[in-house]
């Protein structure tokens, strides 16, 4: 059944959504930098960085009103730092990453150590080689080369 009105029309035009998030402050549409969160049960307002989903029992602020902020009589507001800008991967994360994807790419070693591969034996004539004991999804148990 098709209505006599017409399509729906939105009451907000689309072109002044915006998908930065906005100050929840009536009346401020500067972008968000901080969240607000209460503890009710602690009497606690947490001020912290900008959390990744807005969410309906929180509260997105702005530098200024986030500077501004006090709370009732009573309550402590908890401040933790705030980002100063997108993190960027540290030189350790890179290198982590390619180890990683070194390791993925490289065939499997059989626990008895064929393919050809070279066994290194430590004292007592056992392997020295960590060896694959389990596996579970990308995790794997190793037994250490002592035991």
């Amino acid at each position: 059944m098709e209505s006599r009105r017409g399509p729906l029309k939105s009451a907000v035009p689309s072109n002044v959504v915006s998908p930065v998030r906005r100050c929840s402050r009536t009346a401020c549409g500067r972008p968000a930098v901080a969240t607000l969160t209460y503890v009710y049960a602690d009497s606690t307002a947490v001020l912290g960085p900008l959390a990744t989903y807005a969410e309906p029992h929180c509260y997105d602020l702005c530098a200024e009103h986030s500077e501004r902020l006090t709370a009732p009589r009573g309550w402590e507001v908890v401040r933790l730092a705030l980002d100063s800008g997108p993190a960027r991967p540290s030189g350790d994360d890179l290198e982590a990453l390619a180890n990683a994807v070194r390791e993925a790419a490289r065939p499997q070693e059989r626990a008895a150590g064929g393919n050809g591969a070279p066994r290194t034996t430590g004292p007592g004539g056992r392997n020295s080689q960590p060896m694959e004991v389990a596996r579970r999804g990308h995790l794997r148990v190793l037994r250490s080369p002592d035991s």
